[in-house]
């Protein structure tokens, strides 16, 4: 049992670290007319969190940027979410992680082969000596061996266990938009689904070589320190986004699987912008909620929306 517990928390947890949609849903039919435009919008600004707007021609379209893990210390209103999802005519949020028993099962009898190096290779065997170097002070910092680890694995357990950004978080937006969608029978969009089953395909295809910079991104965070969860939450709260995507702990988050899988991230942001343009059409008030940064990397869903025509309202999203 506990095997199966801690492959099932191995998945969840990669699943947790990149945000990825693992399941699609579209849900309800169009509810009555809630508020006004325009006190919607008021509300959601009110939140805290940086969003941008584009008018259409029969409504508006609101675009939040969330972090993960958002400290408790940082200042912000995620319940204003709430009442704006309630009064919203539809949302569109990401899937919440779910792992089949077929992909535990899979993971147990993988032979560790997405969590350990392939055919007994270390580290040092695909590091340069000051890649290494970095490694092992941290393995002498915190008392581990990584010689074996898969690298994406690795960076995972620097981030989240050593580093610890995901301890001592407020709510999550994508979850208060949900429920509140679901109490105010408010229509659900979610991207198309990703298999479990994919995305360890995926994985399972990816060479050690590919998760290097996460790595890498991941050992500059940690090597920094917790000073860089607070200030990412504080930069997040001022609208500050570029600050946000130079913090090292955002780049270390954006450098691993799945985002800097080309073919796999570019659809997962083709998705988002798809829905989002998909919106235009309709009437009302959408309220989506995305990874920031997903809407403002370059080339992301922010810039692919501006290239496209759409005039969008919101805080400065490159330096």
């Amino acid at each position: 049992m506990k095997r199966i517990a801690g492959s099932a928390a191995c998945l969840a947890a990669l699943a947790m670290i990149v945000g990825v949609p693992l399941q699609a849903q579209a849900q309800g039919e169009e509810p009555p007319q809630g508020g006004t435009t325009n006190s919607i919008v008021v509300t959601a600004q009110r939140s805290g969190a940086p969003m941008w707007t584009i008018d259409t021609a029969t409504g508006t379209i609101i675009l939040v940027g969330e972090i993960a893990a958002v400290p408790k210390a940082t200042p912000w209103q995620p319940d204003r979410l709430k009442e704006v999802a309630g009064e919203a005519q539809r949302v569109i949020i990401r899937a919440q992680p779910k792992v089949s028993p077929g992909d535990v099962f899979r993971l147990i009898f993988s032979g560790g082969s997405f969590t350990k190096l392939p055919k007994k290779t270390v580290a040092a065997d695909y590091l340069d000596e000051a890649q290494l170097a970095r490694l092992s002070a941290l393995e002498e910092t915190y008392d581990k061996d990584y010689a074996r680890g898969s690298f994406l694995m690795t960076s995972f357990d620097l981030l989240a266990r050593r580093l610890d950004f995901d301890d001592e978080t407020t709510k999550d937006a994508t979850d208060i938009v949900r429920k509140a969608a679901v109490k105010a029978d408010v229509p659900i969009i979610r991207p198309e689904r990703f298999r479990g089953e994919d995305l360890l395909d995926d994985l399972a295809a990816a060479e050690p070589a590919s998760h290097i910079p996460c790595l890498e991104a991941a050992m500059t965070a940690t090597e920094i320190g917790p000073e860089l969860i607070e200030k990412r939450g504080d930069d997040w709260r001022s609208f500050d986004v570029p600050a946000v995507m130079a913090n090292p702990l955002e780049i270390a988050l954006g450098q691993c699987w799945p985002w800097a899988d080309q073919e796999l991230g570019t659809e997962i942001r083709d998705q988002w912008t798809g829905m989002i343009e998909g919106s235009v059409e309709v009437e009302g008030v959408t309220l989506a909620v995305l990874p920031l940064r997903v809407l403002a990397e370059p080339s992301g869903v922010l810039d692919q929306l501006e290239s496209l025509g759409f005039e969008i309202g919101g805080p400065d999203w490159r330096p």
